[in-house]
């Protein structure tokens, strides 16, 4: 059995900002206020939320992204998820954001990532780009 999520957010900014958001290490630590590393680059290394989360990069490009993604509380022989994000402009100048996050190793997982994905990443995402950066 396979344990996925796939949810849609808008965020206000412009499509290249947003991008920006999801792949700058140091404007990632400053909306979602932990540390983080991503190597913008397939291979590159990804790390968030003080390193609670870390994978490798599979894809990057100006519309999409995507790493692996297993959190350090996983049980050890758990296989990463991974993450895919779509970016695509919306008539009213922000950006739609799917995020499909496959292979989780259960669906407890599953389920408190639905909801962590809104509170601990989007909203905070949102927070920042309407607060601090407004651009």
């Amino acid at each position: 059995m396979s344990f996925d999520l796939k949810m849609d957010f808008r965020v206000s900014g412009k499509l290249p900002r947003v991008m920006q958001l999801l792949t700058d290490a140091e404007l990632i630590r400053k909306w979602s206020g932990g540390e983080a590393i991503l190597e913008p680059k397939v291979g590159g290394k990804f790390e968030m939320f003080d390193g609670w989360v870390s994978g490798e990069v599979l894809k990057i490009s100006d519309k999409e992204l995507a790493y692996t993604w297993k959190a350090n509380d996983w049980e050890e022989d758990a296989q990463p998820s991974e993450v895919h994000y779509t970016l695509k402009a919306d008539s009213q100048g922000g950006t739609e954001v799917t995020l499909i996050h496959t292979g989780f190793p259960n669906e407890k997982e599953r389920d408190s990532h639905k909801t962590g994905w809104t509170d601990f990443f989007f909203d905070p995402l949102e927070d920042y780009m309407l607060i601090i950066d407004k651009s």
